[in-house]
């Protein structure tokens, strides 16, 4: 249950994802990550949206260095990522492997999603300098998942690795919608968008392990599971966008069965954009109300510390 919500920052427009440096920091915008090293070397890690010179959208990832909070040094690690104002990815997080791990959206193309040869609609795994490393699925490709629609989370499980995601359903009106999908990721494993959504029982992909249904929309964004010591521990938060909460699921002891799921915070802070776990065990929560499909308070958009216990 939820122990206490405190305001730790506000008048923010429609933050994505935030990462905090060792000496406190706070790094908030689209897809951020810190270097492993960051202390030593000051690198962040950023995704974001460019217009290409075709007129196109299209995404990349960059590396900048902090000098006092401004970013120099920018050097592209990845390109080329099929872009577009919806369907566009856009989580960035180191692994426990030390790689950099980018998911994409099908760029509201299902297409890409099934073709190996783009970024789009795929998680992706590279090394720190954007090569590719050599125990991806394919030689030379960055793509380590593929046949998503858009994910928007991404978690690892602290007492096994195992990497979780969580992905948006299609939005098309009944009974083509809803659907919204947690997968556990396995490397090379294809999830099956457009081709078939939820659970398919079809053996050419894998099944998701938890799905919104025919009726209830979460839009689920970024993860985080609870790492510290303690009833939470092992469990996978998101934040939810349409669905307005945060979404909680305790896993069996197979990492694949549901034991339990709640919500919380439901309707209390509108929609929500990332989760992430500080040292404390507590929670950092965004908001993202001001990003042209929420209902704005004063002091929105938020960055909340949440007390679970």
């Amino acid at each position: 249950m939820v122990e206490n919500v405190q305001l730790v920052a506000g008048g923010l427009v429609a933050p994505w994802a935030v990462d905090l440096a060792p000496d406190g920091r706070l790094f908030v915008t689209l897809g951020v990550a810190l270097d492993p090293d960051f202390s030593r070397n000051g690198f962040v890690y950023l995704y974001y949206s460019y217009t290409a010179a075709n007129g196109g959208t299209r995404d990349k990832v960059v590396r900048l260095r902090d000098d006092n909070g401004r970013g120099t040094e920018e050097t592209v690690i990845l390109d080329g990522i099929p872009g577009n104002s919806n369907h566009d990815g856009g989580r960035v997080k180191f692994g426990p492997d030390g790689k950099l791990y980018i998911t994409t959206g099908d760029a509201e193309n299902g297409a890409n999603a099934q073709n190996p040869a783009s970024l789009a609609g795929k998680i992706l795994r590279i090394n720190k300098d954007g090569s590719v490393p050599a125990d991806n699925p394919t030689p030379g490709s960055p793509v380590w998942s593929l046949g998503h629609r858009n994910v928007q989370g991404i978690a690892w499980q602290p007492d096994t690795a195992a990497l979780y995601e969580t992905e948006h359903g299609p939005s098309n009106p009944f009974p083509d919608c809803c659907h919204d999908e947690v997968n556990l990721i396995v490397r090379g494993a294809n999830y099956g968008w457009p081709t078939v959504r939820a659970i398919a029982n079809d053996q050419r992909f894998r099944d998701p392990l938890v799905e919104s249904g025919n009726f209830e929309t979460w839009a689920p964004s970024g993860a985080a599971f609870a790492s510290r010591p303690g009833p939470l521990h092992g469990s996978l938060l998101f934040a939810t966008l349409r669905g307005q909460h945060l979404h909680r699921i305790v896993f069996g002891a197979d990492g694949r069965t549901i034991a339990f799921q709640e919500k919380l915070l439901t309707g209390q802070y509108g929609r929500l954009r990332d989760v992430y776990e500080i040292a404390s065990g507590e929670f950092l929560v965004l908001t993202s109300n001001r990003d042209g499909r929420g209902q704005p308070v004063p002091d929105d958009d938020r960055v909340l510390l949440v007390t679970l216990r």
